[in-house]
């Protein structure tokens, strides 16, 4: 039951991601806006996709806070990238940047915003992510930003990359952490998904000007508070 369930989703979620980069290619060249009223369809397809066939549930544990803000997240499976798009209004989310060589999604998720980092090319990398985080910002969008670098098995906990301190000096914007328990429903590398709930934790806003240290302990600790709690069902 859980594959053919899997299998459901996979054929509905990815022939319709076709459908909608098909549709954006054209809205792309004339309107920013389109591009970002199709980025929020494409996370409610994923939304209703995994609701309906997967048989999963969000549920949000805080209020997150109006106007623009360095939003710090867990990151255990492809769920959390997609499903952003849906929690937060047209969010800036920093991506690794081999997903920009996808044919058709690269270009498309340039002219939406995303801020592609290379994590072995450097102080040049962060530079650039700097510069397009802060035009993000001066625009009145959020940044999003998956500060362990890569997706990391539910329960793990590893030590912040370099890319959080920077943007966080650079910035100087209030963070918002948040712990995210979908690896445990949606397994890394797993084509097999299963029914359940996941769970937003919205951790205490962090001001700006924090020593580097204190402000690493508190995103640190805060996007791994699901790491030592079940989840209500």
């Amino acid at each position: 039951m859980i594959f053919l369930r899997s299998l459901a989703f996979a054929i509905a979620f990815y022939s319709g991601t076709v459908l909608v980069l098909l549709i954006s290619l054209p809205i792309g060249l004339v309107s920013q806006r389109g591009i970002h009223f199709m980025a929020r369809v494409w996370s409610r397809l994923h939304r209703i996709t995994t609701h309906y066939l997967l048989g999963q549930k969000i549920r949000v544990d805080g209020t997150l806070p109006d106007g623009p803000h360095l939003y710090i997240l867990k990151h255990e499976s492809m769920f959390e990238t997609i499903d952003l798009l849906s929690l937060l209004p047209n969010p800036v989310i920093v991506a690794k940047r081999e997903l920009f060589d996808i044919p058709v999604w690269g270009r498309i998720a340039r002219q939406y915003g995303l801020i592609p980092v290379e994590r072995t090319a450097g102080a040049s990398a962060l530079r650039n992510m700097r510069a397009a985080a802060r035009a993000a910002t001066d625009a009145g969008r959020s940044i999003g930003l998956f500060p362990e670098g890569t997706r990391v098995p539910h329960g793990q906990s590893p030590p912040l990359q370099s890319g959080f301190a920077g943007l966080y000096a650079l910035l100087r914007l209030p963070v918002v952490p948040i712990a995210i328990d979908s690896g445990r429903v949606s397994p890394r590398g797993s084509f097999l998904k299963h029914a359940g709930t996941i769970t937003y934790k919205v951790g205490e806003v962090i001001p700006p000007g924090l020593d580097r240290a204190v402000a690493e302990a508190r995103v640190h600790a805060a996007i791994n508070a699901l790491n030592r709690e079940l989840p209500k069902p």
